[in-house]
């Protein structure tokens, strides 16, 4: 719940445009790092430098959220003795699980499908805590918004009878950015049960750090190396870094001050962002501009408003 309701963190319009803002750079992470891959001359097989580019990417982003955190904190934010067993834990999912995965898959497929599939993890999330975790009661509402985001995932590849037979799918690509959204709502599941014990913030920054580090490690034992060919290259690190630090201090702020839901439901602009700037920076206009893709996000944006309306409604009871 909100910790002053006079905070300017809780005006209705500072919460949306920070949550717009957090969108706009986790929805500039496909492009981003597809982009890196061209600076860093980065081939789609070389799995071992992609690890280490990702590794170097979170070591950043974690030395990041620590620094913003400390400084919203006014005090250094050290983790307890007993919860590192949870940095442990979440940075198998959230970084190691989930973005090895994530950085394979668009190395083999485009940012508007990537940023497109990707937003199923929106809808894994809440069925996890429902059926897995046991963290929520099952709701109607989230199932029917669980199922109309599905619904436009499939419908933009092709149906289910595409997803079957496989054609316009690849392990490697798709499936890989899948298996990220999987990672994507365990960690969510897992940081909600962990924050109960910790600063989110705190498991978030140290849990990017130790999560990079080991894919960082893994890369350099393979084989992998980062060489830095231009100034572009420092400049892209220090984004892609610049991307999770950022949207996840900023949105941690939001959720602290507001009701979840008031925060959540403006998620449905990340997917639409994913898509505009692979459009932009990649030029991947005709994809993201398909009748194909306009009706998957319309239906994905549907289902994150769906699943994240309910408490959203009551919020706004209340302050009536």
């Amino acid at each position: 719940m909100t910790e002053n309701k006079n905070s300017f963190w809780t005006f209705a319009p500072v919460v949306v445009l920070v949550a717009i803002f957090c969108c706009v750079l986790w929805g500039s992470a496909s492009p981003a790092i597809k982009i890196a891959y061209e600076l860093f001359k980065i081939d789609a097989s070389d799995t071992p430098s992609r690890l280490v580019l990702a590794g170097a990417r979170f070591m950043l982003a974690g030395v990041m959220t620590i620094f913003f955190g400390s400084i919203l904190a006014k005090k250094p934010l050290i983790p307890q003795k007993d919860s590192l067993k949870y940095i442990v834990i979440l940075s198998l999912f959230q970084t190691i699980g989930q973005y090895y995965f994530f950085f394979m898959s668009l190395a083999n497929t485009s940012g508007v499908r990537g940023s497109i599939i990707n937003a199923s993890g929106n809808f894994l999330a809440p069925l996890f805590a429902i059926f897995l975790f046991k963290l929520e009661k099952v709701s109607a509402k989230k199932l029917i918004g669980c199922a109309t985001g599905f619904l436009g995932i499939i419908m933009f590849f092709g149906g289910a009878g595409a997803l079957v037979s496989g054609a316009p799918m690849t392990l490697k690509g798709e499936g890989a950015m899948l298996a990220a959204a999987f990672f994507y709502a365990i960690s969510g599941c897992s940081i909600k049960i962990f924050s109960k014990h910790e600063n989110p913030v705190i498991l978030s920054g140290y849990q990017f750090f130790l999560g990079g580090a080991v894919l960082f490690i893994i890369g350099l034992m393979l084989g992998g190396s980062l060489n830095f060919y231009s100034t572009g290259c420092y400049l892209n690190l220090i984004y892609m870094g610049f991307i999770s630090a950022g949207a996840y201090t900023l949105w941690g702020v939001l959720l602290k001050y507001n009701p979840v839901s008031k925060v959540s439901v403006l998620g449905f602009v990340n997917p639409i962002m994913g898509v505009l700037l692979s459009a932009f920076f990649l030029g991947e206009g005709q994809e993201a501009l398909s009748v194909a893709s306009i009706v998957a996000l319309l239906l994905v944006s549907a289902g994150i408003i769906i699943v994240n309306y309910e408490r959203s409604k009551k919020w706004r009871e209340e302050k009536a």
